[in-house]
């Protein structure tokens, strides 16, 4: 499908949907307001503490009956631009396209690619639950444009900061060196540090033996790299009390770890990423529990952002890095092929640095519940890399996101959903194919709403999907690697000290004990939680976050090789979910470099 900025073909048709919509926001926002102030989150009741116990109250009753009376009396003009907006939704794209000129550049990794053989390519995905105010809070999240603000800022601080390479002493198939995007563990991380092989301040330089490892600083520290947190009087966002700013707040700040004013701050040293036989949680392939996004994440798959000032918002705070995005994707009121009438769109949000040639999205057709109200999918894009020294060598890549069916016990839907993802990408690679193309990667990934462990989901464990596309964290059905982590966190607890910032979720992370207790547990069938499992191994949790690659539609003779699997601690308070990312090492034919 053409990728164009408007959603509409016609001007024309734009002015009217922006009139219409237009007339409906007012009562959609007075309804929000009014039911976000008759729930709070655990953090807000916390804060009312030491207030006196009847304001609330007060402020609840008067806030409801003002914003009720407002919506009230805007109601015939929202009913007027209700239908005025439904019907023009089938003329709508079923997303939005920004494209601009970064003004930011993230780490740098292939400028030696033709010597070294190989392509580095990363890729992340997040669920940030930024759902309108009201029904965020039933998650335990609230001021959604906050949230949205502090996210946007936190991604391009973590994606922007210098790449530190570490060397590690272990041969690979196609190159002597693995890269490490991994900056600084805080120094009161536990000594037996999950995933990394060190944790606590090396020996002094005459203790340590040159030949085991080395880092080397490929990017030195510009100014200005990250942008500043938002301040009050600022026009941006300031984050309430209850939302740590985790760029303001996280101690690895690029300055100071790059040899800036650290002030109080201390340094820490890079840890190498664990490599195969390292440890028992380094099994096979380099993982890390990072309080910042990987360095130089190219793509970017977000689910969940359904709030259409929040995907304005998120998109702004990227646009300085992500040239290219899709947002406000899927369809609204009685689209063709999406069954029910929808009020939210897809909530997926897909940002990449690299140009996109090719976009199409799908909706699954088979949403019951309370997921039917949303307009969830699938989005396939076509991706041109760019690369120094590229000659006429046209390279390209296929990047999938989704987000499945949520309801646990339904099994089945999601199943079903999963055959349509897997028809709709190999339908959309064979139609955007060119003769002369390299294709370098083909990745899927998402939230998936079932994990590998749960007895609840042992339908979907064993779809065809895992013998298609490659899993780094999976053994096979019902099995997960040990080092692997569950990425849903429990709701109730999204504000206790041990998961609220950064630092601290990492170091909870790192730790089985305290895993038990944030993260939410395997389900059962019938939906009861298995606080346990039989046959000893080790407690995982709900992995719902999916990053999956296929070699079987890339170019000949190309090999993918995980150079990095990171858990992202650093949306800590301000998403339910815990960000993955995956780099791959795409090794080319020796004729093509």
């Amino acid at each position: 499908m053409a990728l164009r900025e408007s959603a509409f073909s016609s001007t024309c048709v734009s002015g009217l949907h922006a009139v219409g919509w237009a007339l409906v926001f007012p009562s959609f926002w007075f309804l929000d307001r009014l039911l976000a102030g008759c729930k709070s989150t655990t953090c807000e009741r916390r804060a009312r503490r030491d207030q006196e116990c009847y304001l609330h109250p007060l402020l609840v009753f008067f806030g409801s009956l003002l914003f009720l009376t407002l919506f009230l009396v805007w109601a015939p003009l929202a009913l007027l631009g209700f239908l005025l907006w439904a019907p023009l939704q089938a003329a709508r794209r079923p997303f939005r396209y920004h494209r601009g000129e970064p003004t930011l550049r993230g780490a740098e990794r292939n400028g030696t690619w033709r010597d070294a053989g190989r392509v580095s390519l990363g890729f992340a995905t997040a669920n940030l639950c930024l759902l309108p105010d009201s029904l965020a809070r039933f998650n335990n999240l609230g001021e959604t444009q906050r949230r949205a603000a502090a996210i946007g800022g936190s991604i391009v601080q973590g994606v922007t900061r210098p790449h530190i390479r570490i060397y590690v002493d272990s041969p690979s198939s196609c190159g002597t060196l693995s890269p490490s995007s991994s900056l600084l563990t805080s120094h009161n991380a536990p000594g037996g540090s999950y995933g990394a092989t060190q944790t606590q301040a090396p020996p002094p330089a005459a203790a340590a033996d040159p030949s085991s490892t080395s880092s080397e600083e490929e990017n030195p520290p510009q100014e200005d790299v990250a942008p500043t947190p938002p301040s009050p009087g600022s026009g941006s966002a300031v984050m309430a009390p209850c939302y740590d700013d985790p760029v303001a707040n996280s101690n690895q700040k690029v300055g100071s770890d790059m040899g800036g004013d650290v002030g109080s701050k201390r340094r820490h040293p890079p840890r190498a990423l664990g490599r195969s036989g390292a440890t028992r949680a380094d099994a096979d392939v380099p993982m890390e529990v990072s309080p910042m996004f990987p360095a130089g994440v190219d793509l970017l798959c977000l689910q969940e952002v359904f709030d259409k000032r929040a995907a304005e918002t998120l998109r702004r705070s990227l646009a300085p890095l992500y040239g290219h995005v899709l947002y406000d994707v899927g369809m609204y009121a009685c689209a063709p092929g999406c069954g029910s009438f929808k009020f939210f769109n897809s909530g997926l949000f897909l940002a990449s640095q690299h140009p996109l040639l090719d976009a199409q999205y799908h909706c699954f057709p088979n949403a019951r519940g309370e997921d039917a109200l949303a307009a969830k999918g699938l989005l396939c894009v076509k991706v041109q890399i760019q690369l120094p020294d590229q000659g006429n060598q046209r390279m390209v890549g296929y990047f999938n996101c989704t987000h499945l069916h949520a309801p646990e016990g339904d099994g089945a839907v999601r199943y079903e959903q999963l055959n349509m993802v897997l028809k709709w990408i190999d339908e959309f690679q064979e139609a955007h194919s060119e003769e002369g193309e390299m294709v370098l990667f083909d990745v899927l990934c998402g939230d998936f709403n079932f994990d590998n462990c749960s007895p609840d989901d042992v339908l979907e464990q064993k779809h065809s999907v895992f013998n298609q596309y490659r899993d780094p964290c999976r053994v096979g059905p019902g099995q997960d690697k040990p080092w692997v982590i569950g990425t849903l966190l429990e709701q109730p607890t999204l504000y206790d000290e041990e998961v609220r910032t950064p630092d601290s979720l990492q170091r909870t992370l790192e730790r089985e004990d305290l895993r038990k207790q944030y993260l939410s547990p395997p389900v059962a069938q019938g939906g009861a939680a298995v606080t346990c499992l039989e046959d000893g191994r080790p407690w995982i949790g709900r992995r719902l976050d999916y990053v999956l690659y296929r070699e079987s539609t890339t170019a000949k003779n190309t090999h993918a090789e995980v150079e990095e699997f990171t858990y992202v601690t650093q949306l800590a308070g301000l998403t339910d979910h815990i960000p993955v990312g995956l780099r791959l090492g795409v090794c080319l034919p020796t004729d093509e470099h």
